[in-house]
């Protein structure tokens, strides 16, 4: 098919899913880009699909699907990302919000905390766990933290497009730039727990995203340590500790609380039946 007019939404559609064909997800990838070129939401698609795409429309598609079939994230090449209720932009400075950290959210949501908890979100990255948690919330005092100022303002920029005010964004790295007097009723993480030599570093989406936010040693667990080890010192008594991490690191993790004077520690399956998720409680 060459670019030009003549051509609909339907078969637009089409062209790009037979042309993504083989990749993870072709039918779902063809449509958010047909609806970025045109600027629609996808019932759009459904409701006019003899809808005659422009040149330059058919033209910005092709340049997309070229790029997907390289497999570059569709969250970077349409700069967005949907989570939890919220829409999120995107950009290669961190990671892309994924569906199953949602997991982490509703952990934090069902802990018996008060209407005007402390709470701070470690790496925030797009800031998608904090302004989850803060459009749930509003009462919660929450803070996002990363070490990365694209991160840090991509965040704010989020913050801003969902309508969310009041939360706090910190430079830091993890806990560097808190003051030792700030405690947390909860802090909640999705730190890098990948291990450094997985495959799973050159499968998919994940070959674009930042090594830095996905990685943490040889057995993946090095940033966990260092979180584990420092969180105490920022936790009420009472405080949490949410962590989410790979499928066979549970026993490790909880372990390295237990080690650390955490009690109520505990892990939280997956959709899978897999533990995503540990936690613990800081008590003095």
């Amino acid at each position: 098919m060459t670019a030009g007019s003549g051509k609909t939404i339907a078969d637009a559609v089409q062209w790009a899913t037979q042309s993504l064909e083989g990749g993870e997800s072709p039918a779902v990838d063809a449509r958010v880009l047909v609806c970025h070129v045109m600027d629609c939401q996808q019932s759009y698609l459904y409701t006019w699909p003899e809808k005659l795409l422009s040149d330059a429309q058919f033209s910005a598609l092709a340049e997309l699907v070229a790029k997907r079939q390289q497999g570059y994230p569709v969250a970077y090449l349409v700069g967005k990302r949907g989570f939890w209720e919220l829409e999120l932009n995107c950009n290669p400075s961190t990671l892309i919000p994924r569906p199953e950290t949602e997991l982490l959210v509703e952990t934090a949501l069902a802990l018996p905390l008060a209407e005007t908890a402390n709470v701070c979100d470690l790496g925030t990255g797009t800031g998608a766990i904090a302004l989850a948690l803060a459009s749930e919330q509003p009462g919660w005092t929450v803070t996002g933290v990363d070490r990365i100022p694209q991160a840090i303002e991509l965040a704010k920029s989020n913050a801003a497009l969902n309508g969310l005010a009041g939360l706090n964004w910190l430079e830091s790295h993890w806990f560097s730039a808190l003051h030792p007097d700030q405690h947390f009723d909860l802090i909640v993480t999705n730190p890098p727990y990948v291990e450094s030599s997985s495959p799973y570093l050159h499968e998919g989406d994940v070959r674009f995203e930042p090594h830095s936010a996905l990685t943490a040693g040889e057995d993946g667990l090095d940033d966990i340590r260092l979180i584990i080890a420092q969180s105490p010192a920022y936790l009420s008594n009472g405080g949490w500790l949410l962590i989410e991490h790979g499928y066979t690191q549970h026993q490790a993790i909880n372990a390295l609380l237990r080690e650390h004077g955490f009690t109520q520690c505990r892990g939280v399956k997956d959709l899978n039946g897999l533990d995503r998720i540990t936690m613990g409680q800081c008590t003095a």
